[in-house]
């Protein structure tokens, strides 16, 4: 008798992509034991469900113990299983385990990545599938590194640009809003951080496109910290191959940077023995006049005697490319040790001089907003091996760190104690203010800032994940009228709206970041007459389309208004277009 494929589902995570592993076998749901539970196991599960690829394999129920019976034990997938119950296992509820061990997976909520309107399958609109509907893509946000992940995911090589304008078309769907922040070095865009609250709404005049190396991606390099640092690896005959020389040198390395658009060449190696390939060979001996477009285009043909004569080995170079800068040790993304990664290792930098301009170009290069506070004295903690830079001195302009002006690279007179670090103005995380624990009035830090979070359109499941983020369950009650005392701070997020697809708070759509002044959460209120003079007038004329302002008055001469007063003290400036923008 045949017997259909069993049932699965994820318990107690944030969404339907994200939870505690359970199996409905001769009808009662059971878990399923974690031990030699895997990312392959992991992968048949998201893929069951229709949730894209795996992003994590939980052992010790990350999710909070099950209950009833423990199904599967010993679960052995290959991957190319269409259901985990085709995988091997123990046998129904055959086991050694307890509910402490249950599996779960966290799966990425996309569940397909391509690129139309090309005239190949290599360029053009990015659209993405999410959970059964198909849209474009934002490009507020959209960089080259992203795009280097979609590329090589479509096995389209590298991207070569991220062209704007909407060269390819108008979408027809929803246009998501989501922010990805790829390194560069993950396998598709699932696998990297996501954002979308406070994103500003997009229209499918800003969609995100890209055009990939495509066929030309004959060379890659691996085993680097980058796309553009490694060991070098040719394409040939549908096959990845080595390349073995004796004699590689600067020039050989300057055409494989060309080739893979990678900038100027700015070391050639050969690796230690760890770190050299073991695969078959595509390449023995090459010498290059150091000008050519492509390393075939070398002298690839070299005589048997000069081949026998040396010692070839795997060549590896690092690439002007190679160059990032990442924090670490913070409490985000957007906040922590500057880091930068030279030469095929990561290194920090020393705080001598270290002040807003130069923390100003880690955060503008990291897509983290501006910069509101840099920070020395291992503020966030000591870093460990090489300190690149000393005595940085930035404008505030540069596209990145390492095109300041600064001390020769690896020459300093500091040790870890000095570390630079930053805190930019995306930096986010939340908070309950006056809270006796988890309760309390819901705040997020934004732009070096606390604010509070309007409760319009927020559902159970905003609060589900608010308090997962917090640390405090993953349900809530929401309530609107506590008596948490007056507000503080501007109101930074209105309509916070997580939906199925949100596996985490800061993914769920929202209204722009904004500090609301007189439309404050949904309430008018009014402005206080202190300070208040012609200048402000002018800017409230401004706004509403009503020409310049005639006078100012004050002591409540076209009477008492009701609710919140909520500005005072107003100072205005002839730059800010809007009363939006007026500061406390």
């Amino acid at each position: 008798m045949f017997e259909g494929a069993a049932v699965v589902r994820l318990e107690d995570g944030s969404g339907r992509c994200a939870g505690r592993v359970e199996v409905k076998h001769q009808g009662q749901w059971g878990t399923v034991c974690g031990y030699s539970w895997d990312m392959t196991d992991a992968a048949v599960v998201c893929k069951q469900l229709g949730c894209g690829s795996a992003l994590k394999a939980h052992m010790y129920a990350d999710f909070g113990p099950g209950s009833g019976p423990i199904w599967m034990y010993k679960v052995g997938c290959r991957g190319t299983e269409s259901a985990l119950s085709d995988c091997t296992h123990n046998g129904w509820g055959q086991h050694n385990c307890n509910h402490g061990w249950d599996a779960g997976v966290t799966c990425s909520e996309f569940t397909g990545f391509r690129l139309v309107n090309g005239s190949t399958a290599c360029e053009g609109r990015v659209e993405i599938h999410v959970l059964g509907t198909w849209g474009s893509l934002c490009a507020s946000h959209w960089d080259l590194l992203d795009a280097h992940v979609l590329c090589r995911h479509l096995d389209c090589g590298f991207a070569e640009s991220i062209p704007r304008g909407g060269p390819f078309g108008r979408g027809t769907g929803p246009v998501w809003r989501d922010s990805f922040h790829c390194d560069g070095t993950e396998a598709h865009l699932g696998q990297c951080p996501v954002t979308a609250l406070g994103a500003s709404p997009c229209s499918h005049e800003n969609n995100a496109a890209v055009i990939c190396s495509a066929g030309s991606a004959s060379l890659r390099l691996v085993g680097g910290g980058s796309r553009c640092d490694g060991r070098v690896e040719i394409f040939q005959h549908g096959t990845w191959g080595r390349v073995l020389d004796d004699q590689w040198d600067m020039q050989e390395a300057s055409v494989v940077c060309r080739q893979l658009q990678c900038g100027e060449a700015e070391t050639a190696y050969n690796p230690p023995k760890p770190q050299r390939g073991t695969g078959p060979v595509g390449l023995r001996g090459v010498r290059c006049a150091g000008h050519e477009a492509n390393l075939t285009l070398c002298n690839t043909s070299l005589p048997e005697s000069v081949l026998a004569a040396g010692f070839a080995e795997d060549v590896g170079v690092v690439c002007w490319g190679s160059r990032q800068v990442r924090l670490v040790n913070g409490p985000g993304r957007c906040a922590g040790r500057v880091e930068i990664y030279y030469q095929g290792s990561w290194g920090t930098i020393c705080d001598d001089s270290w002040d807003l301009p130069d923390a100003t170009v880690v955060c503008h290069q990291l897509g983290c907003g501006g910069a509101v506070k840099a920070v020395g004295s291992a503020h966030f903690g000591e870093g460990s091996g090489q300190i690149w830079l000393d005595a940085v001195n930035c404008s505030g302009a540069e596209a990145a760190l390492w095109d300041c002006p600064a001390g020769s690279w690896g020459q300093h007179d500091c040790g870890h104690k000095e570390d630079a670090g930053v805190d930019c103005s995306e930096f986010v995380t939340l908070r309950l203010e006056n809270s006796d624990g988890c309760s309390g009035r819901l705040q997020v830090f934004y732009n070096g800032t606390w604010g509070s979070v309007c409760s319009n359109s927020m559902t159970l499941k905003t609060v589900s994940l608010a308090c997962k983020e917090l640390g405090c369950g993953d349900r809530g009650i929401l309530e609107t009228r506590l008596p948490y005392g007056r507000a503080s701070g501007p109101a930074w997020l209105d309509r916070v709206e997580c939906g199925e697809r949100n596996s985490s708070f800061w993914q769920c759509p929202s209204a722009p970041w904004d500090p609301q002044s007189v439309w404050y959460c949904g309430s008018w209120g009014t402005v206080c007459d202190d300070s208040w003079d012609m200048q402000d007038a002018e800017v409230v004329c401004r706004q509403l389309g009503c020409g310049p302002a005639v006078s100012a008055l004050d002591k409540a001469a076209f009477g008492e208004g009701t609710g919140p007063i909520w500005l005072e003290q107003i100072i205005s400036m002839e730059t800010l277009a809007s009363l939006r923008k007026l500061q406390r």
